[in-house]
């Protein structure tokens, strides 16, 4: 085959590192502004998105640095220690905000409507269906299980989008305010089967 015929594995490992830290930055300050954001309104649900971000934060840099040692050789062994980081942390995230919708759901506790989070899980919503694809996209032309672990991750995001966004809108037009802690609870299912299904199976992640 051509030398030009195809991108070399050195060049698409740089472009995804490239679209790694572009959506770890993103990411943190959606994190930040979440959280802050949950924490004024009292909202677990977004409390829960917020940590969830700050979560693929952490997974997103330890993919970062290994694909930044990968170069052009493949490293199933290590990848294989990443996935099982970033499903192991999904499934501490779906205890931390199961214990909190248990919580809210139980007191009865009532957050007050959040427009700033409204917007945030709806650009989340629209942002990371995107970013997903293209992680898909690079981790199967480097055959990266790590990325491409990273990637379902991404897309349950856009899944905790959605549930947030429409707990909050609930919340703020209806003035349901358990549907906040339910919506949280449906957070949970999805962060906890991604979240296992990484761990348990991260051999079995397809890269083709």
């Amino acid at each position: 085959m051509a030398a030009n015929a195809t991108p070399a594995r050195s060049f698409l490992v740089r472009r995804a590192m490239l679209l790694e830290a572009a959506i770890i930055a993103y990411n943190l300050a959606e994190g930040v502004m979440s959280v802050a954001a949950g924490i004024i309104a009292g909202s677990v649900v977004l409390v829960g998105f917020g940590l969830d971000s700050a979560i693929e934060v952490s997974a997103g840099l330890v993919v970062l640095f290994h694909l930044s040692r990968s170069g052009d050789e493949e490293q199933p062994r290590w990848e294989r220690g990443v996935a099982a980081f970033v499903g192991f942390t999904l499934i501490v995230v779906a205890l931390y905000v199961l214990g909190r919708c248990v919580y809210d759901l139980a007191t009865a506790s009532k957050p007050s409507e959040s427009y700033l989070g409204i917007g945030i899980t709806f650009a989340s919503l629209v942002v990371m269906p995107v970013v997903s694809r293209l992680q898909r996209d690079f981790a199967s032309r480097i055959k990266s299980i790590a990325l491409m672990a990273d990637s379902r991750e991404t897309l349950v995001c856009t899944y905790l989008s959605a549930a947030a966004l429409l707990g909050l809108a609930a919340n703020a037009v209806l003035g349901w305010w358990w549907a906040d802690p339910v919506a949280g609870l449906v957070l949970v299912f999805f962060i906890a089967r991604e979240g296992w299904e990484i761990f348990h199976h991260r051999e079995l992640i397809c890269v083709d």
